[in-house]
């Protein structure tokens, strides 16, 4: 069943960068009036280039990260079957006496 899940995630990964960069772009505009310079772009400065991709690649990842939670979690709910691996918890330590 965790098969199934596999076009799941992908349509819902492709939608994430869509609204990625749409929330990056809105971010930006407020930041500069210019678009977001790329690392091959001449007149930007070394700060500003570094500044761009750091701001684009941390909303690239929370955004990925609550698409990726909420499509598990709609998943899950449509079929009974959690896609990804359950987190085990360690046993307790035995107190010395």
């Amino acid at each position: 069943m965790k098969i199934l899940y596999k076009p799941f995630g992908i349509i819902a990964g492709l939608l994430g960068a869509k609204i990625s960069n749409s929330i990056f772009k809105a971010v930006w505009i407020r930041i500069d009036d210019e678009d977001p310079p790329k690392p091959t772009t001449a007149g930007a400065s070394f700060p500003k280039i570094v500044g761009a991709a750091a701001l684009e690649a941390a909303t690239m990842a929370a955004v990925g990260a609550v698409v990726d939670r909420a499509s598990a979690r709609m998943f899950h709910h449509l079929t009974g079957v959690w896609p990804g691996g359950r987190r085990q918890l360690e046993p307790p330590e035995p107190e010395d006496q």
